[in-house]
């Protein structure tokens, strides 16, 4: 299902025809347009440096610090433009983005993380029930949760940038290579936590990953991006089945990178 086949007041999170600038000459991001609907889960996909990290960036307001900005195209969240509104402001409106590398607090115990994470305004009360919950989402973090964070596993990292996400309570969690440098077993488990989360929660996820596998078998839609723009939109369902997935993301051929392969007409009918 295509974005413009799709009733806007169904998408929690619109993005038309986005282009994305850093120090006014390189553009990187070359009119994106996705659509996360209200209580689903998209994933967004392809190689290192096919602007998927970018693309959150300017959803979330993170470009500013990094000397980039949103050129062309409007961003709609909730059906409102959100050019204009704060990093921070957004962040109140319900979006968070979990960015890569597990950044978390860590010289503090994931206890600690997740009282730092909670908003200004939210009691006592609600923080506690709030972080039992977390610990009932992620039992791994409830055994550590009076560890040092910087002695956490990778995987336990994970868990714990997501889970202070999730303290701010969301509506739309951004996800960036959560996979990264992870054994198959915990992503197939911090994986089955967000589709738990999704479906009792009704969170909306936008979820990048160069793990296709991983991603496809949690998500409804996938669009895949290179070199900036969007060369494929379809369910889940038929971009598993799609040869070309297969040959470049799911371990069909024979290890190849799309960045390696030059067939013209492969490419025109991608961009067409």
């Amino acid at each position: 299902m295509a974005q413009n086949e799709t009733n806007l007041d169904d998408l929690i999170l619109s993005l038309n025809s986005i282009e994305v600038m850093y120090d006014s000459v390189l553009l990187a991001i070359k009119g994106v347009s996705i659509g996360v609907p209200r209580g689903g889960m998209v994933a967004l996909l392809g190689s290192n440096g096919a602007g998927k990290s970018t693309t959150l960036k300017a959803i979330s307001g993170l470009l500013k610090a990094e000397r980039g900005k949103v050129s062309r195209g409007d961003i709609r969240f909730d059906g409102k433009l959100i050019g204009d509104i704060s990093p921070q402001d957004r962040v109140a409106m319900g979006i968070c983005h979990v960015i890569e590398g597990r950044r978390v607090f860590e010289h503090l115990t994931p206890d600690e993380n997740l009282d730092a994470a909670a908003p200004q305004s939210m009691s006592r009360r609600k923080i506690a029930s709030e972080k039992e919950r977390m610990y009932e989402y992620f039992p791994r973090l409830a055994d550590r949760k009076s560890s040092q964070s910087g002695y956490l596993s990778g995987g336990e990292q994970q868990m714990l940038a997501i889970a202070r996400a999730l303290m701010t309570q969301p509506r739309l969690l951004m996800l960036d290579e959560p996979s990264l440098g992870l054994a198959p077993f915990l992503v197939a488990e911090i994986f089955g936590i967000i589709q738990r989360i999704n479906k009792e929660q009704g969170l909306s996820v936008l979820l990048v990953e160069q793990n296709a596998i991983a991603a496809l078998e949690i998500v409804s839609h996938g669009y895949l991006i290179e070199n900036g723009r969007v060369v494929m939109h379809d369910t889940a369902e038929s971009l598993k089945k799609n040869s070309d997935i297969q040959e470049f993301y799911l371990g069909g051929g024979e290890g190849k990178n799309f960045q390696d392969i030059k067939h013209y007409s492969r490419r025109k009918r991608w961009l067409s």
